[in-house]
């Protein structure tokens, strides 16, 4: 068989067919989600789709927790350590407008801001979530 090629942020597995990569279960899936860990992509049926670069950061979260014993408010906490306006270069004015930068203890995608609105960027798509 030929070998393919699959984009790294191409949203192609379904939330059983991670869960399965991961070995984890569906639920546990959908927690880390409402945690606000990741983002899945949905399409607009809602239905989730995972890329390879979902399962890895999955994959990461769940060796947090694991190994390290990292809990998943020890995880958003981390998350939210990341200077999105710093990243998105936002004025001194937006960042004192914004919920995100307001918002302590979970990260910037996890909370409404207007800054991301403002640049028109995707949680999903934005560079300070990709990396």
């Amino acid at each position: 068989m030929k070998n393919i090629e699959i984009d790294l942020e191409e949203p192609i597995f379904t939330i059983s067919a991670a869960a399965k990569i991961l070995n984890i279960s569906i639920p546990t899936m959908r927690m880390y989600e409402r945690e606000g860990l990741f983002i899945p992509f949905k399409k607009s049926t809602h239905q989730r789709l995972y890329s390879k670069a979902d399962i890895e950061r999955i994959a990461c979260i769940r060796q947090s927790i694991n190994e390290f014993k990292i809990s998943i408010n020890g995880i958003k906490s981390i998350y939210s350590l990341i200077p999105c306006w710093s990243i998105l270069k936002c004025s001194r004015e937006k960042r004192e407008e914004c919920e995100a930068f307001k918002c302590h203890g979970k990260p910037c995608w996890s909370c409404f801001h207007e800054s991301a609105a403002d640049k028109k960027l995707e949680c999903r798509n934005c560079e300070v979530y990709r990396k």
